[in-house]
């Protein structure tokens, strides 16, 4: 997932565009959990990795979100903003969802309209699920494994609706021979041959390949059920048709959302949503300071965006309301990345003569802190995801005796790599993030204590596909070091690093592996983690094929990190979530008073 603060959105490494997802603020302010329960609150960190309240949660009222965007789409097959993700589940279900636990729990699968995990046969290459009793529409329909099968299908209708994640259609159709259900010529529109629906309760899949996070794309919202005679194509975002405990009662785009109970929704066919609140509202309010202090006022509730308070909010929130607070370490790790294409980094010494020379302090200031940026990044993997060592991962000692840059082993590198007398080059760095700006600052002014003279080139982040993404322009330019972060699709090496890592997803626009390694052992480690079902031989791999990226130098890690986030008093039954990069999990938020 390709970051960018103001959008908070998930993208696809072989979709087109590299579309982003969250300049998510933070760090640990003081850690511990914090101190009393001023107003009613919970207390500092009281909601990270575990239940905050759980005990004081009443059935109804109006649970009230607040954001400074829309989402990207409500639509089920478009929605690519995290905070989209973690919200449509109140209006849609998927065959498997997310654990609604606390921290790592909550990233792992449970079933939701399926009875079970499904079955796996065929040396992982088929999945069999069978559908829940009285699971049904908002008008009391069943659903159906049609239903399913043709909500996943319009994945594949990207000249209707783009912008989704299409990880399905990748693992089902890879060739991509499937036209999508609008050009179906299939009389039922279900003709998609790598999924089977024998009955109306039954729904086969059938890869080509073996994948084994597949599990994990299923959970995804682009797998919920879309009904045909609902579907309004284009303008389904509008109006979503509610699989869940929750409907569409308003929604008017970029200014407001109302969602209502679904009187057709049975809490005995649903073991994941509690469905606490009557009503649930979404404001758009693109004014951050005027949200952040309705926030702090208690006017709302939750910030939907989970982006983190800005700099005045935080600064009055951790004076005044510090027991309203959570500072979770998110799944974004911010660095700096080396394309190899561009001379003198195609050389391994040259690479680690930068991750040397960088003071790392800071570079965690210029990210805002540990309040607002994160904690010194030492590694590629976040420390969220199974297989993340976090800090205890540092081969080199960038939180330790390098933290402040180390001049003599720079110096060593440069010689080692032909330049003892250093080289020039260019920092790419968007230009709408402040944020990022200040670490190519910090990043060039460190640099030139080893003779290494880098120029700043700024450029439009929402160009980002057409700049950075494209291998011939950042060689043509001479980029050497591109300042950029990344957070995962869904919670696995896979869902986080094969955009950035493997030689497969190197790609002539809207590139994501900006190093273009080529590196023949990533890749099969790649591929014994798609074919491994085991768990533990996963995280495994997972930690093997971080520690082979980081042997390679071809990443200068900034941070991991830390979001920055309020809870109104009035709620409860809230805790963060791995599966979501450290977000609130929302689905079964409630409130202490009903009034």
């Amino acid at each position: 997932m390709n970051t960018q603060r103001t959008s908070g959105r998930r993208k696809q490494a072989l979709a087109a565009a590299a579309v982003v997802a969250g300049l998510l603020t933070t760090a640990a302010c003081g850690g511990g959990n914090g101190g009393g329960s001023k107003n009613g609150a919970a207390g500092f960190n009281a909601a990270v990795n575990k239940v905050a309240q759980a005990d004081q949660v009443k059935k109804g009222g109006t649970l009230k979100f607040v954001s400074t965007q829309d989402a990207d789409s409500w639509d089920t097959t478009r929605g690519y903003y995290g905070f989209m993700w973690d919200f449509s589940r109140y209006y849609s279900r998927q065959l498997v969802t997310y654990k609604t636990a606390p921290g790592a729990e909550g990233a792992t699968l449970t079933p939701d309209l399926a009875t079970d995990m499904g079955k796996v046969s065929d040396g992982g290459k088929t999945y069999t699920f069978t559908l829940r009793d009285g699971v049904t529409w908002e008008d009391g329909k069943p659903i159906t494994s049609q239903d399913i099968k043709y909500g996943i299908e319009r994945v594949w209708a990207q000249d209707v609706l783009s912008g989704g994640p299409i990880y399905l259609q990748q693992m089902l159709d890879p060739k991509n021979t499937y036209k999508g259900p609008y050009k179906d010529s299939a009389k039922d529109h279900l003709g998609l041959k790598a999924i089977s629906t024998p009955d109306a309760k039954t729904v086969v899949f059938h890869l080509p390949t073996p994948n084994s996070d597949f599990l994990q794309v299923l959970a995804m919202v682009t797998a919920s059920p879309v009904r045909q005679d609902m579907d309004t194509k284009s303008k389904y975002g509008l109006h979503p048709f509610s699989s869940g405990p929750y409907k569409f009662q308003s929604y008017s785009p970029g200014k407001n959302l109302v969602l209502v109970r679904n009187s057709n929704w049975k809490a005995s066919s649903d073991p994941v949503r509690k469905a606490y609140p009557d009503k649930i509202t979404l404001d758009i309010s693109t004014n951050q300071v005027n949200s952040d202090q309705q926030l702090i006022n208690g006017d709302y509730d939750v910030d939907a965006s989970q982006t983190g308070l800005g700099p005045q909010g935080r600064q009055i929130a951790l004076k005044q309301h510090k027991d309203n607070l959570d500072n979770p370490v998110s799944g974004f790790i911010r660095y700096a990345v080396f394309p190899q294409s561009v001379k003198p980094f195609d050389n391994l010494h040259c690479r680690k003569a930068v991750i040397y020379a960088a003071d790392h302090v800071s570079l965690q200031t210029a990210r805002g802190g540990p309040v607002a940026g994160g904690d010194i990044g030492t590694n590629m993997l976040p420390p969220t995801l199974a297989g993340g060592e976090g800090q205890k991962y540092d081969p080199y000692q960038i939180s330790g005796a390098n933290k402040n840059g180390n001049v003599d082993l720079a110096k060593q590198e440069l010689k080692a790599c032909g330049k003892p007398n250093g080289f020039s080059t260019t920092i790419a760095v968007r230009n709408n993030k402040s944020q990022e700006v200040a670490t190519a600052e910090s990043l060039q002014a460190a640099l030139k204590k080893v003779g290494i003279n880098a120029d700043i080139y700024q450029y439009d982040g929402s160009q980002s596909p057409g700049i950075i993404g494209s291998p011939s322009n950042v060689a043509k330019k001479k980029l050497g070091i591109i300042i950029m972060g990344w957070g995962p699709d869904f919670p696995t090496v896979q869902g986080y690093g094969i955009p950035l890592w493997s030689s497969h997803y190197i790609l002539q626009s809207g590139n994501n592996n900006y190093a273009l390694i080529k590196d023949k052992t990533i890749d099969g480690l790649f591929d014994q983690y798609t074919t491994t079902l085991d768990e533990s031989k996963k995280t495994q791999l997972s930690t093997e094929i971080n520690h082979k990226v980081m042997e390679g130098a071809y990443y200068l890690p900034f941070t991991f990190e830390r979001l920055l986030n309020i809870r109104s008093s009035r709620l409860a039954n809230v805790y963060t979530t791995n599966a979501y990069s450290g977000y609130y999990d929302f689905v079964n938020l409630g409130l202490k008073s009903t009034k």
